[in-house]
């Protein structure tokens, strides 16, 4: 794999961190240690555990376009040390990620983590098989209409920081997160109604 600062920076975005003062800083993190070998278990681990992300193409017009991809968690599968897949469900059927790589095939994902404010950024090549084997659907676990899988091979990735993350949390994350106060409501409303069952009058 390829150390993702050596893809994302050319002569233009060194040019900029020279005169804003943080090129050395990136050079160095560049030039002190090789890229990665693959997706390590805390790369795998986070991907699976998300149920969206953002990926980025380019048409052949030049024009960049990014989509929402979602799912249950788990929808993006690890399938092997440098390789994501998933299953594309049939959506509004505009085909353009599909279109793009017809075209080019690199992408940009970037995978959130909003209530622990916390971002993976992935670059690679993807390809996109819209008639996949059924034992392939199958691995995959799939349910549903769908298009085809899309599987992607990882050339490098990076962890951001979470400056700038809004922490923002699903139905299922804050029900979890309010549990033990409803518990503690519904003792104190059974203690109340014990204390008026007792006395005879509402509690004071």
């Amino acid at each position: 794999m390829e150390h993702f600062f050596a893809l994302a920076f050319g002569a233009e975005e060194q040019a900029h961190q020279r005169r804003k003062g943080s090129f050395d800083r990136y050079e160095h993190a560049r030039s002190a240690a090789p890229g990665p070998t693959g997706l390590g278990a805390a790369e795998a681990e986070f991907l699976a555990s998300r149920d969206s992300f953002y990926i980025a193409s380019t048409g052949s017009n030049g024009w960049p376009y990014v989509q929402h991809r979602g799912g249950a968690p788990g929808f993006v599968k690890v399938t092997g040390p440098t390789q994501l897949t998933w299953v594309e469900s049939t959506g509004n059927r505009q085909y353009i990620t599909a279109g793009h790589l017809d075209h080019d095939d690199r992408v940009a994902i970037i995978a959130m983590d909003y209530p622990n404010r916390k971002r993976l950024k992935v670059l690679g090549h993807a390809r996109f098989d819209p008639d996949p084997a059924p034992e392939v659907l199958e691995r995959l676990g799939t349910t549903g209409r769908l298009e085809g899988i899309l599987t992607v091979e990882v050339v490098a990735f990076d962890w951001n920081c979470p400056k700038f993350i809004t922490p923002r949390f699903t139905v299922d994350e804050m029900r979890a997160a309010t549990e033990p106060l409803r518990e503690r409501i519904s003792q104190l409303e059974a203690a109340l109604a014990a204390q008026q069952a007792a006395t005879g009058r509402p509690p004071s």
